[in-house]
C-alpha cells in the first residue's frame, strides 16, 4: 500500500495559536503556584520571573519567525540546525527537542487523577483496583485506566485528522482563558483575596520550615527569603524554568507543512500565546496567595492551593471552575505535546536520523501515523509511574527548551548573514536569544554558590545522563548516516 509523503495543510492562525498556547499551558500553571512557585520565589519573585522569561521568549520568538519562512518543513529548530550547522549538531538539537516536547505528555496525564481527588472530595472515586507506591505516591489502577484512556483517545484524534484534533485544541484553549480570567476577576472583586495575605512575597525555605515544624507565622519569620541573596534566588529559582514554562510557542514550526496561511502571522501568533500563557502563570499564583491568608501552612501540607484558593473565593462554583480550567490545559497539553512531538520525530525519520518507520504518513488522512503510535506507547509511561517520579522530567523539558531555543538564534545569526536580508535588530535579537538560552543551560545545569533551588536535583542530572546514553546508543547505530555525504 502506497504512502503518502506530504502532510495536508489544514490548519488556520486560531488552530496555530491554540497549538501554541495549547502547550504553554499545562497541569503546571495550576499544581506549580502550591508545588513550586510560592515556596521558591512567591507571588513578587514568580511574577517577575514570568515576564522576564516572557520577554526573553518574545526575543527568541523573532528568529523562529525568520526562519520559518526560510524552511517551512516539520521540525522546526532540528531543520534549522541542520541547514546551518550540520548533521551532528542536527542530531543534538533534535533529541533534547524531542524528550522537551514528548516527556509534557506524560507529565500532563499524571494530573488527570489529581483533578479528580480534588473534585470528588472524600469519594475518592479513582482509588480502587491493585495499587502501589514510587517516590511516595500512590498509583491506583483506577487512575490508570483513566489517565491511559485520554491519552490513547488524544492520540487518535492527532491521527484521524489534524484539522479535528485542531478544533479540539481550540475549543479547550478558549475555555481555559475563560476560567483563568473569571477566577483573578472574583479576586479582584472579592474582600476575602487580600495583598497582606501575600507575604512573603519572595517566598521562604519551604524544606527548612517544614524540618522545624514551622507555621504560617514563623515561615514569614526566619525562613522567609530576604536580603540581596535572598531575592535574587527568589527569581532565578523560577526564571530558571522558564523555558519549559513556555515551551510550546516553538510548536509552532513543528507544523510549519500544515499552515493554510501567510508566514508573516507566525510572529504575532507566538507572540500572543506567550503573553496568554505569561497571564494565566502570574494570575494563577498570584490568586492563590492572595486568597489564602495561611498559604505557606497549606503549601507545607502538600494541598493543592489554587483549588483552594477557588474554593474559598467561590464556593463549589470555584472548584468546578479550576477543575474544568486545569482539565483543558492538562488536555489541550496533551493534545499539542503529541502534534509537536509526532512532527518532529517525522522530520529527522524523514531526513534519516531515526528509521524510516517513524516517517510514514498515513494515506487517509495525511498524518505522521507511526511516529504519533510511538508517542502514545512512550506517554502510557505516565499513569503508570506517577505524578511525582515524573516532576523531575520539568527539568529535562526545560534544558530541551534551552538547546532548541540556542541553536534557532544562532541559525538565525548565520543565516541573515549569510542571505543578507537580516536587519539590526533581528541580528541583537537572535544574539540576545544566543545569550539568554545559553544562561538558561547554565543555570540548570551548574549549581551557584548563594542559589538555591535554581539547578537541577539529584533525579534530573540522573536522568540526563540515561537521556545522553540513549542518544548516544542511537547515534551509534547511524554511524554510517552521521558519516556519509550530504
Amino acid at each position: 500500500m502506497s504512502e503518502k509523503k506530504e502532510l495536508q495543510r489544514k490548519l488556520n492562525p486560531m488552530h496555530v495559536w491554540a497549538i501554541a498556547f495549547g502547550c504553554v499551558i499545562g497541569w503546571g500553571s495550576f499544581i506549580n503556584p502550591g508545588k513550586k512557585f510560592l515556596s521558591n520565589s512567591g507571588v513578587a519573585g514568580t511574577a517577575i520571573a514570568m515576564v522576564l522569561g516572557a520577554l526573553v521568549m518574545i526575543i527568541i520568538a523573532f528568529s523562529y519567525a525568520y526562519m520559518i519562512p526560510k524552511h517551512p518543513k516539520a521540525g522546526g529548530e532540528f531543520t534549522f540546525t541542520k541547514a546551518c550547522f550540520g548533521k551532528n549538531a542536527a542530531y543534538l538539537c533534535g533529541w533534547f527537542l524531542v524528550v522537551a516536547y514528548l516527556t509534557n505528555v506524560p507529565m500532563n496525564s499524571t494530573a488527570i487523577g489529581l483533578i479528580v481527588d480534588g473534585l470528588d472530595g472524600p469519594a475518592d472515586i479513582l482509588k480502587f483496583g491493585f495499587h502501589y507506591s514510587i517516590a511516595g505516591f500512590d498509583i491506583y489502577l483506577g487512575e490508570m485506566l483513566l489517565a491511559s484512556a485520554i491519552l490513547i483517545l488524544f492520540g487518535y484524534l492527532n491521527i484521524i485528522g489534524v484539522q479535528k484534533a485542531a478544533f479540539v485544541q481550540t475549543i479547550l484553549s478558549i475555555l481555559l482563558v475563560v476560567c483563568v480570567f473569571t477566577l483573578f476577576v472574583a479576586a479582584l472583586v472579592s474582600s476575602k483575596a487580600q495583598g497582606i495575605n501575600m507575604e512573603p512575597v519572595w517566598g521562604f525555605d519551604k524544606a527548612a520550615a517544614m524540618a522545624a515544624g514551622a507555621d504560617t507565622e514563623g515561615a514569614r519569620g526566619g525562613f522567609a527569603h530576604a536580603g540581596t541573596a535572598g531575592v535574587l534566588s527568589a527569581i532565578l529559582a523560577t526564571f530558571a524554568i522558564a523555558p519549559w514554562a513556555y515551551v510550546g510557542f516553538d510548536a509552532i514550526p513543528q507544523a510549519a507543512e500544515e499552515f493554510n496561511f501567510s508566514f508573516r502571522k507566525v510572529s504575532f501568533i507566538m507572540i500572543i500565546a506567550i503573553v496568554f500563557g505569561c497571564f494565566v502563570y502570574t494570575s494563577n499564583n498570584t490568586v492563590a496567595a492572595a486568597a489564602l491568608a495561611n498559604w505557606p501552612e497549606r503549601v507545607m501540607a502538600g494541598e493543592w492551593v489554587v483549588l483552594v484558593a477557588a474554593e474559598e473565593l467561590l464556593g463549589g462554583f470555584g472548584k468546578v471552575l479550576v477543575g474544568l480550567g486545569v482539565s483543558c490545559a492538562v488536555l489541550s497539553g496533551i493534545m499539542g505535546f503529541y502534534l509537536a512531538s509526532s512532527r518532529l520525530m517525522y522530520s529527522m525519520s524523514r531526513d534519516g536520523y531515526l528509521p524510516e518507520w517513524f516517517g510514514k504518513v498515513d494515506k487517509r488522512y495525511g498524518t505522521p501515523r507511526n511516529a504519533m503510535i510511538f508517542c502514545i506507547l512512550v506517554s502510557l509511561s505516565g499513569p503508570i509511574l506517577g505524578r511525582e517520579a515524573l516532576g523531575w522530567f520539568v527539568d529535562m523539558s526545560a534544558i530541551g527548551a534551552s538547546i532548541g531555543y540556542f541553536f534557532t538564534s544562532a541559525s538565525t545569526l548565520i543565516t541573515a548573514r549569510r542571505d543578507g536580508d537580516g536587519t539590526r535588530f533581528l541580528k541583537a535579537m537572535a544574539a540576545t536569544g544566543v545569550v539568554f538560552s545559553a544562561i538558561f543551560m547554565i543555570l540548570q545545569l551548574v549549581p551557584i554558590p548563594g542559589l538555591n533551588g535554581v539547578h537541577f536535583g539529584k533525579e534530573s542530572y540522573i536522568m540526563l545522563v540515561v537521556w545522553i546514553a540513549i542518544g548516544v546508543v542511537f547515534y551509534i547505530k547511524q554511524r554510517k548516516f552521521f558519516r556519509s555525504e550530504e
